[in-house]
């Protein structure tokens, strides 16, 4: 994928919504070209067609997460803050976006089968995210976990997927409040669990 003129780029954003409702196999290049007023050779010259339209999209969107959440994680708080804030801002990004997320949501088996794509979800999540799981253990704030690389992808998944169940149904008029929501119901579940405390000192003497 050749780096797109960012003129180009920013017409790109009116291709989500049409691979959003169609799905990227219902959804032709001529689509593409008409909804952004890209001409077809240009897309093929810098995107190599639709495949390279979806992984634009999607890297973007990773970019702008990735960006968001190494702010949120760049503070000098405890690495429990630092989780709750990073937790909040990819949530943020996601709700701010909704149309990149339901392209994701329509061609997520594609999506994951884009090394690029995987590489980059790596370093801005994972590897920050378990950067912080072990911070917490130094700081007290966390306690010790076996496989922080298992934790952090579950983390993730708890994010992405609260995420783009709330943006399949388009664009919110409070999104940030619903990511505030969101938030706070993803950060009790990964902090406080759901067992009851009977229960949740039995699994700790166990």
């Amino acid at each position: 994928m050749r780096k797109l003129p960012a003129k180009l780029a920013s017409r790109l954003y009116s291709a989500a919504e049409l691979i959003a409702e169609r799905g990227l196999d219902g959804t032709k290049i001529d689509d593409i070209a008409d909804a952004t007023g890209i001409p077809k050779a240009t897309l093929y010259y810098h995107l190599e067609g639709k495949n390279g339209v979806l992984e634009f999209l999607l890297t973007d969107l990773l970019e702008m997460i990735s960006g968001a959440v190494g702010l949120a994680m760049s503070s000098t708080e405890d690495a429990q803050t630092r989780l709750e804030a990073a937790v909040a801002a990819q949530l943020g990004v996601m709700l701010e976006h909704p149309f990149l997320c339901r392209a994701l949501v329509g061609d997520l088996g594609r999506a994951t089968r884009l090394p690029e794509l995987a590489a980059a979800l790596r370093s801005a999540f994972f590897e920050p995210i378990e950067q912080l799981l072990n911070d917490g253990v130094a700081d007290g704030s966390l306690r010790q976990i076996e496989d922080p690389n298992a934790v952090a992808t579950s983390i993730f998944g708890a994010i992405t997927i609260a995420g783009l169940s709330a943006a399949v149904d388009g664009p919110l008029a409070e999104a940030s409040m619903e990511a505030t929501r969101l938030s706070a119901a993803v950060c009790d579940l990964i902090l406080g669990g759901i067992a009851s405390a009977r229960d949740a000192g039995a699994t700790n003497r166990a």
